[in-house]
Order: C-alpha cells, then sequence, then structure tokens
C-alpha cells in the first residue's frame, strides 16, 4: 500500500511537469509572458482547478478506478492498482523528459487495460473502454483542430488590428479668424498603432492589443484551471480505489505533487508546446486558449475523459493551420509519441501485473 501511494505520487508528479504549463504554452510563445511568470501562473491556476476538482469531476474519478471496465474484485486490488500506475507513471516519465507532450489520461488507460489483460483477459470490457474512453480522445483534438481553423479563418483573420481610436472635429479658423469646426465630422479608426499615433489630437483611444495581452493570460489560467479539474480525480483514483484515504486527502496531495513536479521540471514540454509546433501572435493564442477550456471543462462536466493535452495541441495545431504558420515535423513527432502511448502503458503495466 505504501508503494501504491509512491507510485501514484511520482505519476502525479511527472503529470505536473509534462502537462502544467500547457495552458500558458501560448502566453510564451507570443511572448505576452516571461518563462517564469508563466510557470507560476499555471502552477496557481492547476492548484485552483485540482481542489475545484473535489465538486466538479466525481464521475472521473469513478471512472479510472476501472469499475465498470473490470470486475470490481480486480480492480479494488493492490497489486493490479500499482500495476497500473507503474505502466502510467513510466510512460509519462519517458515523454516529458523527451519533451513530448503526452495524454496522462491515455497512459492511465493503458495501464488498466494492461493489468486488465494480465489479471483477467476475457473479463475487459472492451466495449465500454471503446465508447466511454476512446471515443472522446480520438475526436477531441480533432474537434480542436476544426474548431481552431473556423476560428481563425472567420474571426481571427478580420481583427489583425492593434488599436481603435475615434477621431474627432479639428478646429479651423473661419474667414473672420475665428476658432469653428471643421465640418468634417467624427470617425473611427480601427488599425496599427502607427497609423493611430499619426491622428492629429484630440483623440479617444483604446488598445486592442493591450486587452488580447490580459485576455490571453486569463485564458491561459482558465485552461489550467480546467486541466486540475480533468486530470486530479483521475490520478486520485488510485489512491481512492485503494482505501489509502478519503477524496479530499487524496486530491490535496495530488495537487502537491502535481504543483511541485511543474515547478521543476516543465521546461522541455514548454518549449516544444510554445516554440515549435507553430509560432503565434496573441490573437492567435487568444483563439487556441479560449477552444481548449471551453472543450476540457465542458468535458470534465458530462464525465468524458478527453486530454488537456490532445484539445491543447489540437487547437494550436489547428489555428497554425489556419496561419499557415504549422511545423508540420514536430507535429508528427506529437502524434508518433501519442501512438506509442498506449501500448508503452498497457505492455508495462502487463509485465509489472504478471510478475505480481
Amino acid at each position: 500500500m505504501a508503494i501504491i501511494l509512491m507510485v501514484a505520487l511520482c505519476l502525479a508528479f511527472w503529470n505536473g511537469a509534462n502537462d502544467n504549463f500547457k495552458g500558458f504554452a501560448t502566453a510564451w510563445g507570443s511572448e505576452t509572458l516571461s518563462y517564469r511568470k508563466a510557470l507560476l501562473m499555471a502552477t496557481l491556476a492547476t492548484v485552483g482547478g485540482s481542489l475545484m476538482s473535489m465538486v466538479l469531476a466525481h464521475e472521473l474519478a469513478q471512472q479510472f478506478s476501472g469499475k465498470g471496465l473490470l470486475p470490481d474484485a480486480i480492480v479494488s486490488g493492490p497489486r493490479f492498482l500499482l500495476s497500473v500506475g507503474i505502466g502510467a507513471a513510466l510512460t509519462v516519465v519517458i515523454a516529458t523528459r523527451a519533451g513530448l507532450p503526452i495524454s496522462t489520461t491515455h497512459a492511465l488507460i493503458g495501464g488498466l487495460v494492461g493489468a486488465g489483460l494480465a489479471a483477467s483477459p476475457n473479463q475487459v470490457q472492451f466495449g465500454r473502454l471503446w465508447n466511454t474512453f476512446l471515443l472522446p480522445l480520438l475526436f477531441s483534438p480533432i474537434v480542436a483542430a476544426l474548431m481552431g481553423m473556423l476560428a481563425y479563418r472567420l474571426i481571427l483573420r478580420p481583427l489583425q488590428q492593434e488599436c481603435v481610436c475615434v477621431q474627432m472635429p479639428q478646429p479651423e479658423l473661419s474667414t473672420t479668424g475665428e476658432a469653428a469646426l471643421s465640418v468634417t465630422e467624427s470617425f473611427l479608426v480601427i488599425d496599427k498603432e502607427v497609423v493611430c499615433d499619426a491622428l492629429p489630437a484630440p483623440v479617444i483611444r483604446w488598445s486592442i492589443a493591450r486587452f488580447l495581452d490580459h485576455l490571453h493570460s486569463a485564458s491561459a489560467a482558465l485552461i489550467c484551471f480546467a486541466r486540475g479539474v480533468n486530470d486530479t480525480p483521475k490520478l486520485a483514483a488510485l489512491l481512492i480505489a485503494a482505501n489509502l484515504s478519503g477524496v479530499r486527502l487524496s486530491v490535496t496531495a495530488i495537487a502537491i505533487a502535481m504543483a511541485v513536479g511543474g515547478l521543476l521540471f516543465a521546461r522541455r514540454v514548454a518549449e516544444t508546446m510554445s516554440r515549435r509546433v507553430t509560432r503565434m501572435n496573441h490573437t492567435q493564442g487568444v483563439a487556441a486558449n479560449l477552444i481548449t477550456a471551453v472543450l476540457v471543462l465542458g468535458a470534465s462536466q458530462l464525465g468524458w475523459p478527453v486530454s488537456t493535452t490532445h484539445v491543447s495541441v489540437g487547437s494550436i495545431a489547428g489555428v497554425g493551420a489556419g496561419a499557415h504558420t504549422l511545423n508540420w515535423e514536430t507535429l508528427r513527432n506529437i502524434l508518433l509519441s501519442w501512438i506509442a502511448t498506449l501500448p508503452l502503458a498497457a505492455g508495462t503495466a502487463w509485465v509489472a501485473m504478471t510478475l505480481f
């Protein structure tokens, strides 16, 4: 039981290293925030989401305990839970050290399948596995990518401006030498900063770029919050199923481990997500973040085990494809790592369960 606790906390630690920064990947990539400031904000928002998961995501903890996928007599056994944790943890550690953003959700599902096949291959409910777990994981990044492309082409491209100004009527001298207003009426200018700078005073001016900076940071925090809500109950399920602690203590322990892991080892995955998938500006980053947050929070509320990683990468890739700035080689490497996640976790869990 002590080893299960250690493995669960290790998995949460490396989950934080792989996932904590993903919400702020666009903020750092677009140079809206420095790495350190983005990392700190990401960690705080993730911890907030983790604690809120006690209220918003009860169904996810039940699903990732293995109930319904295998008989209760198997999933409640400490050897089964330990094998699941080992398979998922080893997979996440390898991916994080390689700088590849993979899904801990995917790794946990692989661990459940591998340990289940080793324990009782004839009792694994593959129909439930496909409908409950694999379908949301398969379609969520596709939906996110399509929404990212549409958002860029239909909404973002016309808004690639920097300021809004209201040009007032200018006083002119009349033939008698007295000041009089020009017949020119007030008009609205939406353009680049240099155009607004060249306008004569007085001008009412509002910076779109500054507003987008604030919105960008807020949307990034919302993603990290959503990730905390979505991922924490999945990891806490190992502790809850093993009867090591109650829901609140399990969630708190997982949240702390995730925060520490993110603070110490998030840099490699952050480089991939922020600098290598695509280069984006503030507007593109805001769009990708809002799409990710809406999809992940909605899925958590409905009990669908989508991956924040898949959704985030999908939305970033969709916006990048719409802007023709997507790095296809980096995206290919990430997709290959996603394909390898489930069999690697399943194989490791199968070996562990067989040995136990």
